[in-house]
Protein backbone atom coordinates (compact mmCIF):
# COMPACT_ATOMS: atom_id res chain seq x y z
CA UNK A 1 0.00 0.00 0.00
CA UNK A 2 1.32 3.60 -0.45
CA UNK A 3 2.68 5.71 1.84
CA UNK A 4 0.28 8.43 0.38
CA UNK A 5 -2.58 8.59 -1.58
CA UNK A 6 -5.60 10.92 -2.75
CA UNK A 7 -8.99 8.81 -3.07
CA UNK A 8 -12.21 11.14 -4.69
CA UNK A 9 -15.98 9.74 -3.89
CA UNK A 10 -19.05 12.43 -5.24
CA UNK A 11 -23.20 11.79 -3.93
CA UNK A 12 -25.42 13.71 -6.33
CA UNK A 13 -28.52 15.01 -4.69
CA UNK A 14 -32.16 13.97 -5.14
CA UNK A 15 -32.84 16.18 -8.00
CA UNK A 16 -29.86 15.10 -10.15
CA UNK A 17 -31.68 13.58 -13.27
CA UNK A 18 -30.44 10.08 -12.96
CA UNK A 19 -31.46 10.16 -9.18
CA UNK A 20 -34.91 11.77 -9.88
CA UNK A 21 -35.29 8.52 -12.31
CA UNK A 22 -34.05 6.19 -10.10
CA UNK A 23 -36.47 7.88 -7.48
CA UNK A 24 -39.41 6.82 -10.08
CA UNK A 25 -38.20 3.64 -10.44
CA UNK A 26 -38.74 2.36 -6.80
CA UNK A 27 -41.86 4.60 -6.01
CA UNK A 28 -43.37 2.63 -8.98
CA UNK A 29 -41.17 -0.69 -7.25
CA UNK A 30 -42.77 0.10 -3.60
CA UNK A 31 -46.79 1.20 -4.70
CA UNK A 32 -46.56 -2.02 -6.45
CA UNK A 33 -45.47 -4.39 -3.46
CA UNK A 34 -47.70 -2.29 -1.27
CA UNK A 35 -50.33 -4.50 -2.84
CA UNK A 36 -48.43 -7.16 -3.84
CA UNK A 37 -45.11 -8.73 -2.46
CA UNK A 38 -44.94 -11.37 -5.02
CA UNK A 39 -44.84 -9.09 -7.74
CA UNK A 40 -42.09 -8.96 -10.35
CA UNK A 41 -40.69 -5.41 -11.28
CA UNK A 42 -37.65 -4.47 -13.34
CA UNK A 43 -38.75 -0.43 -13.38
CA UNK A 44 -36.95 1.69 -15.65
CA UNK A 45 -37.04 5.64 -16.01
CA UNK A 46 -35.65 7.90 -19.01
CA UNK A 47 -36.52 11.65 -18.09
CA UNK A 48 -35.52 14.98 -20.38
CA UNK A 49 -36.52 18.06 -21.31
CA UNK A 50 -40.27 18.14 -20.23
CA UNK A 51 -40.91 14.65 -20.54
CA UNK A 52 -40.76 11.42 -18.53
CA UNK A 53 -41.12 7.84 -19.40
CA UNK A 54 -41.47 4.75 -17.48
CA UNK A 55 -40.93 1.17 -18.99
CA UNK A 56 -39.34 -1.86 -17.98
CA UNK A 57 -41.04 -5.23 -17.19
CA UNK A 58 -43.89 -5.66 -14.41
CA UNK A 59 -46.00 -8.75 -13.76
CA UNK A 60 -48.65 -8.21 -11.05
CA UNK A 61 -51.90 -8.37 -10.02
CA UNK A 62 -52.00 -4.50 -8.89
CA UNK A 63 -52.46 -1.37 -10.45
CA UNK A 64 -50.85 1.60 -10.16
CA UNK A 65 -51.77 4.96 -11.89
CA UNK A 66 -47.83 6.03 -13.04
CA UNK A 67 -48.92 9.64 -13.73
CA UNK A 68 -49.93 10.76 -10.72
CA UNK A 69 -47.22 8.37 -8.91
CA UNK A 70 -44.80 10.69 -11.21
CA UNK A 71 -45.90 13.74 -11.05
CA UNK A 72 -46.10 13.08 -6.80
CA UNK A 73 -42.01 12.00 -6.55
CA UNK A 74 -41.25 14.86 -9.05
CA UNK A 75 -43.30 16.97 -6.91
CA UNK A 76 -41.58 15.94 -3.56
CA UNK A 77 -37.83 16.12 -5.23
CA UNK A 78 -38.91 20.01 -5.72
CA UNK A 79 -39.29 20.58 -9.31
CA UNK A 80 -42.68 22.64 -8.87
CA UNK A 81 -41.34 26.12 -10.27
CA UNK A 82 -40.75 26.10 -13.73
CA UNK A 83 -38.25 28.42 -13.48
CA UNK A 84 -36.07 25.27 -12.85
CA UNK A 85 -36.92 24.29 -16.46
CA UNK A 86 -38.97 21.23 -15.48
CA UNK A 87 -42.13 21.15 -13.00
CA UNK A 88 -44.22 18.12 -11.97
CA UNK A 89 -47.24 19.57 -13.44
CA UNK A 90 -45.94 20.66 -16.93
CA UNK A 91 -43.96 17.36 -17.80
CA UNK A 92 -45.32 14.63 -20.23
CA UNK A 93 -45.17 11.10 -18.95
CA UNK A 94 -45.60 8.36 -21.42
CA UNK A 95 -46.04 4.61 -19.96
CA UNK A 96 -44.22 1.61 -21.67
CA UNK A 97 -44.25 -0.98 -19.18
CA UNK A 98 -44.26 -4.37 -20.43
CA UNK A 99 -44.72 -8.06 -18.76
CA UNK A 100 -42.09 -10.28 -17.23
CA UNK A 101 -40.56 -12.69 -19.81
CA UNK A 102 -42.23 -16.03 -19.24
CA UNK A 103 -38.16 -17.14 -19.75
CA UNK A 104 -37.42 -15.52 -16.80
CA UNK A 105 -40.17 -16.17 -15.00
CA UNK A 106 -39.86 -20.17 -14.96
CA UNK A 107 -36.13 -20.27 -13.19
CA UNK A 108 -37.19 -17.56 -10.99
CA UNK A 109 -40.41 -19.36 -9.82
CA UNK A 110 -38.80 -22.21 -8.58
CA UNK A 111 -36.48 -20.43 -6.33
CA UNK A 112 -33.72 -19.65 -8.91
CA UNK A 113 -31.91 -16.43 -9.02
CA UNK A 114 -33.24 -13.49 -11.23
CA UNK A 115 -30.36 -13.24 -13.03
CA UNK A 116 -26.70 -14.00 -13.69
CA UNK A 117 -23.97 -11.87 -12.25
CA UNK A 118 -21.87 -10.70 -9.57
CA UNK A 119 -22.34 -8.63 -6.33
CA UNK A 120 -20.22 -7.05 -3.93
CA UNK A 121 -20.48 -5.68 -0.39
CA UNK A 122 -17.79 -3.91 1.72
CA UNK A 123 -17.33 -3.02 5.09
CA UNK A 124 -14.80 -0.77 7.06
CA UNK A 125 -13.67 0.82 10.12
CA UNK A 126 -13.05 4.63 8.96
CA UNK A 127 -16.33 5.63 10.19
CA UNK A 128 -19.07 4.78 12.72
CA UNK A 129 -21.41 3.25 9.98
CA UNK A 130 -18.79 1.10 9.07
CA UNK A 131 -18.43 2.94 5.56
CA UNK A 132 -15.99 4.42 3.81
CA UNK A 133 -14.96 8.07 4.75
CA UNK A 134 -15.22 9.89 1.04
CA UNK A 135 -18.63 8.48 0.37
CA UNK A 136 -20.16 8.86 3.35
CA UNK A 137 -18.83 12.87 3.35
CA UNK A 138 -20.55 13.17 0.16
CA UNK A 139 -23.77 12.11 0.57
CA UNK A 140 -23.85 14.07 3.95
CA UNK A 141 -23.06 17.02 1.91
CA UNK A 142 -26.17 16.83 -0.45
CA UNK A 143 -28.19 16.35 2.41
CA UNK A 144 -27.13 19.56 3.62
CA UNK A 145 -27.96 20.99 0.61
CA UNK A 146 -31.28 19.86 0.71
CA UNK A 147 -32.12 20.41 4.16
CA UNK A 148 -30.80 24.16 3.71
CA UNK A 149 -32.83 24.36 0.52
CA UNK A 150 -35.75 22.71 1.86
CA UNK A 151 -36.32 25.01 5.14
CA UNK A 152 -35.16 28.05 3.14
CA UNK A 153 -31.94 28.93 4.58
CA UNK A 154 -30.59 29.21 1.12
CA UNK A 155 -33.66 29.34 -0.86
CA UNK A 156 -32.01 30.35 -4.32
CA UNK A 157 -30.73 26.76 -4.55
CA UNK A 158 -32.89 24.57 -6.82
CA UNK A 159 -33.03 20.40 -6.91
CA UNK A 160 -29.96 19.49 -8.66
CA UNK A 161 -26.69 19.46 -7.15
CA UNK A 162 -23.57 17.22 -6.65
CA UNK A 163 -21.06 16.82 -4.33
CA UNK A 164 -17.25 15.40 -4.74
CA UNK A 165 -14.70 15.06 -1.90
CA UNK A 166 -11.12 14.07 -1.92
CA UNK A 167 -9.30 12.76 0.89
CA UNK A 168 -5.81 12.05 1.61
CA UNK A 169 -4.49 8.69 2.60
CA UNK A 170 -1.46 8.37 5.00
CA UNK A 171 -0.39 4.44 5.40
CA UNK A 172 -4.05 3.48 4.77
CA UNK A 173 -5.96 5.93 6.89
CA UNK A 174 -7.88 8.81 6.38
CA UNK A 175 -5.86 12.31 7.52
CA UNK A 176 -7.60 15.05 5.63
CA UNK A 177 -10.10 16.60 2.91
CA UNK A 178 -7.57 19.10 0.19
CA UNK A 179 -10.44 19.73 -1.86
CA UNK A 180 -14.41 19.51 -1.61
CA UNK A 181 -16.39 20.00 -5.46
CA UNK A 182 -20.20 21.49 -4.88
CA UNK A 183 -21.83 22.04 -7.56
CA UNK A 184 -25.79 23.67 -6.74
CA UNK A 185 -28.66 24.38 -8.84
CA UNK A 186 -29.86 28.14 -8.21
CA UNK A 187 -31.87 30.73 -9.86
CA UNK A 188 -30.67 34.00 -11.20
CA UNK A 189 -30.73 35.89 -7.85
CA UNK A 190 -26.98 35.40 -6.83
CA UNK A 191 -25.57 36.16 -9.94
CA UNK A 192 -23.32 39.42 -10.33
CA UNK A 193 -23.49 41.94 -12.40
CA UNK A 194 -21.94 39.68 -15.70
CA UNK A 195 -24.49 37.20 -15.14
CA UNK A 196 -22.21 34.98 -16.20
CA UNK A 197 -21.16 34.26 -11.79
CA UNK A 198 -22.67 33.31 -8.76
CA UNK A 199 -20.96 36.06 -6.10
CA UNK A 200 -18.20 36.03 -3.75
CA UNK A 201 -20.77 36.42 -1.30
CA UNK A 202 -23.20 33.50 -2.38
CA UNK A 203 -19.79 31.21 -3.23
CA UNK A 204 -18.66 31.97 0.57
CA UNK A 205 -22.40 31.14 2.05
CA UNK A 206 -22.36 28.23 0.06
CA UNK A 207 -18.89 27.10 1.79
CA UNK A 208 -19.62 28.52 4.97
CA UNK A 209 -23.27 26.61 5.88
CA UNK A 210 -22.95 23.51 3.23
CA UNK A 211 -19.55 22.92 3.69
CA UNK A 212 -17.99 23.44 6.80
CA UNK A 213 -20.44 22.43 9.64
CA UNK A 214 -19.64 18.82 7.66
CA UNK A 215 -16.20 18.54 6.95
CA UNK A 216 -14.99 20.91 9.68
CA UNK A 217 -13.13 17.90 11.39
CA UNK A 218 -11.22 17.14 8.24
CA UNK A 219 -10.72 20.19 7.01
CA UNK A 220 -7.59 22.43 7.27
CA UNK A 221 -6.03 25.79 5.79
CA UNK A 222 -4.55 23.99 2.44
CA UNK A 223 -8.32 22.73 1.36
CA UNK A 224 -9.28 23.85 -1.74
CA UNK A 225 -13.40 24.79 -2.34
CA UNK A 226 -14.51 24.53 -5.88
CA UNK A 227 -18.60 25.77 -5.94
CA UNK A 228 -20.03 25.90 -9.40
CA UNK A 229 -16.63 26.18 -11.38
CA UNK A 230 -17.76 27.08 -14.56
CA UNK A 231 -19.49 30.28 -13.32
CA UNK A 232 -23.11 29.27 -13.27
CA UNK A 233 -26.10 26.17 -12.85
CA UNK A 234 -28.35 27.82 -13.34
CA UNK A 235 -30.06 25.47 -16.36
CA UNK A 236 -29.73 22.10 -14.75
CA UNK A 237 -32.02 19.08 -14.13
CA UNK A 238 -33.78 17.37 -17.03
CA UNK A 239 -33.54 20.73 -18.41
CA UNK A 240 -29.75 20.54 -18.95
CA UNK A 241 -28.94 16.62 -18.85
CA UNK A 242 -30.85 13.35 -19.53
CA UNK A 243 -31.74 11.27 -16.71
CA UNK A 244 -31.91 7.32 -16.60
CA UNK A 245 -32.59 4.68 -14.04
CA UNK A 246 -29.46 3.11 -12.55
CA UNK A 247 -26.25 5.17 -13.93
CA UNK A 248 -25.34 6.09 -10.14
CA UNK A 249 -23.82 3.32 -8.75
CA UNK A 250 -20.74 4.49 -7.66
CA UNK A 251 -22.77 6.80 -5.81
CA UNK A 252 -25.24 4.06 -4.28
CA UNK A 253 -22.57 1.87 -2.87
CA UNK A 254 -18.71 2.37 -1.65
CA UNK A 255 -17.84 5.76 -3.87
CA UNK A 256 -15.40 3.57 -6.17
CA UNK A 257 -13.31 2.43 -2.81
CA UNK A 258 -13.82 -1.37 -3.97
CA UNK A 259 -15.45 -3.14 -7.47
CA UNK A 260 -18.93 -2.70 -8.11
CA UNK A 261 -21.30 -5.76 -9.44
CA UNK A 262 -22.79 -5.72 -12.79
CA UNK A 263 -26.05 -4.38 -11.78
CA UNK A 264 -28.15 -1.08 -10.60
CA UNK A 265 -30.46 -1.40 -8.30
CA UNK A 266 -33.72 0.89 -8.07
CA UNK A 267 -36.72 -0.27 -9.93
CA UNK A 268 -36.11 -4.03 -9.32
CA UNK A 269 -37.62 -6.47 -7.00
CA UNK A 270 -35.59 -8.44 -4.54
CA UNK A 271 -35.93 -10.96 -6.84
CA UNK A 272 -33.02 -9.99 -8.90
CA UNK A 273 -29.92 -10.37 -7.51
CA UNK A 274 -28.14 -6.98 -8.68
CA UNK A 275 -30.04 -6.01 -5.55
CA UNK A 276 -30.69 -8.44 -2.79
CA UNK A 277 -27.48 -10.08 -2.63
CA UNK A 278 -25.74 -7.08 -2.80
CA UNK A 279 -27.56 -5.98 0.37
CA UNK A 280 -26.54 -9.31 1.52
CA UNK A 281 -23.01 -8.85 0.79
CA UNK A 282 -22.73 -5.18 2.87
CA UNK A 283 -24.78 -7.36 5.45
CA UNK A 284 -21.82 -10.01 5.58
CA UNK A 285 -19.35 -7.96 5.04
CA UNK A 286 -20.67 -5.31 8.21
CA UNK A 287 -20.54 -8.08 10.50
CA UNK A 288 -17.53 -9.71 9.66
CA UNK A 289 -16.06 -6.09 10.45
CA UNK A 290 -18.27 -5.57 13.03
CA UNK A 291 -17.45 -9.27 14.63
CA UNK A 292 -13.14 -7.85 14.83
CA UNK A 293 -13.04 -10.91 12.71
CA UNK A 294 -11.21 -8.33 10.52
CA UNK A 295 -10.57 -4.48 10.17
CA UNK A 296 -12.51 -4.49 6.61
CA UNK A 297 -13.76 -6.77 4.52
CA UNK A 298 -14.57 -6.68 0.74
CA UNK A 299 -17.17 -9.78 -0.32
CA UNK A 300 -18.03 -10.78 -3.71
CA UNK A 301 -20.97 -13.47 -4.93
CA UNK A 302 -21.88 -14.55 -8.22
CA UNK A 303 -25.19 -16.36 -9.35
CA UNK A 304 -26.42 -18.02 -11.92
CA UNK A 305 -29.77 -17.46 -13.77
CA UNK A 306 -32.18 -19.84 -12.86
CA UNK A 307 -30.01 -21.57 -9.80
CA UNK A 308 -30.36 -21.25 -6.23
CA UNK A 309 -26.75 -20.76 -4.59
CA UNK A 310 -24.33 -18.81 -5.41
CA UNK A 311 -21.72 -20.16 -7.83
CA UNK A 312 -18.83 -18.20 -6.17
CA UNK A 313 -18.27 -16.77 -2.85
CA UNK A 314 -15.03 -14.58 -2.57
CA UNK A 315 -13.77 -12.93 0.53
CA UNK A 316 -10.58 -10.23 0.66
CA UNK A 317 -9.73 -8.53 4.23
CA UNK A 318 -6.61 -7.16 2.64
CA UNK A 319 -4.68 -9.00 4.71
CA UNK A 320 -6.22 -7.66 8.59
CA UNK A 321 -8.27 -10.78 8.90
CA UNK A 322 -7.80 -12.86 12.54
CA UNK A 323 -8.02 -16.05 10.19
CA UNK A 324 -7.90 -16.64 6.55
CA UNK A 325 -9.62 -15.25 3.84
CA UNK A 326 -11.05 -18.42 3.21
CA UNK A 327 -11.69 -19.65 6.08
CA UNK A 328 -14.42 -16.79 6.57
CA UNK A 329 -15.52 -17.58 3.24
CA UNK A 330 -16.85 -20.91 4.92
CA UNK A 331 -18.41 -19.21 7.61
CA UNK A 332 -20.23 -16.86 5.36
CA UNK A 333 -21.78 -20.07 4.06
CA UNK A 334 -22.03 -21.36 7.40
CA UNK A 335 -23.83 -18.18 8.64
CA UNK A 336 -25.69 -16.74 6.16
CA UNK A 337 -28.42 -17.87 3.78
CA UNK A 338 -27.46 -16.89 0.25
CA UNK A 339 -30.22 -18.30 -2.04
CA UNK A 340 -33.06 -15.31 -3.21
CA UNK A 341 -35.23 -17.20 -1.49
CA UNK A 342 -32.93 -16.88 1.82
CA UNK A 343 -32.24 -13.57 1.40
CA UNK A 344 -35.36 -12.35 1.09
CA UNK A 345 -36.69 -13.74 4.35
CA UNK A 346 -33.38 -12.81 5.97
CA UNK A 347 -33.65 -9.12 5.39
CA UNK A 348 -37.39 -9.07 4.95
CA UNK A 349 -36.95 -7.97 1.43
CA UNK A 350 -40.68 -7.96 0.04
CA UNK A 351 -42.05 -5.08 1.67
CA UNK A 352 -42.23 -1.06 0.19
CA UNK A 353 -38.94 0.29 1.87
CA UNK A 354 -36.81 1.02 -1.43
CA UNK A 355 -37.68 4.55 -2.85
CA UNK A 356 -35.93 6.08 0.47
CA UNK A 357 -32.86 3.70 -0.61
CA UNK A 358 -33.14 5.42 -4.13
CA UNK A 359 -30.94 8.77 -3.46
CA UNK A 360 -27.61 9.64 -0.89
CA UNK A 361 -27.01 5.90 -1.01
CA UNK A 362 -28.18 2.48 -0.03
CA UNK A 363 -25.63 1.62 2.47
CA UNK A 364 -24.62 3.43 5.72
CA UNK A 365 -27.85 4.33 6.87
CA UNK A 366 -28.90 2.78 9.94
CA UNK A 367 -32.81 4.14 9.55
CA UNK A 368 -36.19 1.68 9.76
CA UNK A 369 -36.18 -0.31 6.42
CA UNK A 370 -32.30 -1.09 6.08
CA UNK A 371 -31.89 -4.58 7.43
CA UNK A 372 -28.93 -5.50 6.09
CA UNK A 373 -27.01 -2.18 8.24
CA UNK A 374 -27.76 -4.58 11.46
CA UNK A 375 -25.25 -6.10 12.75
CA UNK A 376 -26.89 -9.21 14.77
CA UNK A 377 -24.72 -11.82 13.11
CA UNK A 378 -21.69 -10.34 14.84
CA UNK A 379 -21.49 -12.14 18.01
CA UNK A 380 -22.20 -15.36 16.17
CA UNK A 381 -18.94 -14.92 13.52
CA UNK A 382 -17.18 -13.74 16.59
CA UNK A 383 -17.97 -17.27 18.75
CA UNK A 384 -17.38 -19.61 15.56
CA UNK A 385 -13.57 -17.60 15.02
Amino acid sequence: MAEKYLLSSESVACGHPDKLCDQISDAVLDAILKNDSFARVACETFVTTGLVIVGGEITTKTYVDIQQLVKKVVKNIGYINPVYGFSYNTCAIVNAINRQSSDIAMGVDRGGAGDQGMMTGYACKETAELMPLPIMLAHKLVQRMKALREDNTLNYLGPDGKAQVTLLYEQGRPKMVTSVVLACQHNESILDSSGANITEQAKNQIIDLIAKPVLEQWMDKETKFYVNATGKFVIAGPQSDTGMTGRKIIVDTYGGVVPVGGGAFSGKDPTKVDRSAAYMARYIAKNVVASGVAEKCYLQLAYCIGVEDPVSVFVDTYGTGEISDSKISELVRKVFPLTPKGIIKELDLLKPIYLKTACHGHFGRETEGFTWEKTDKANILKKNV
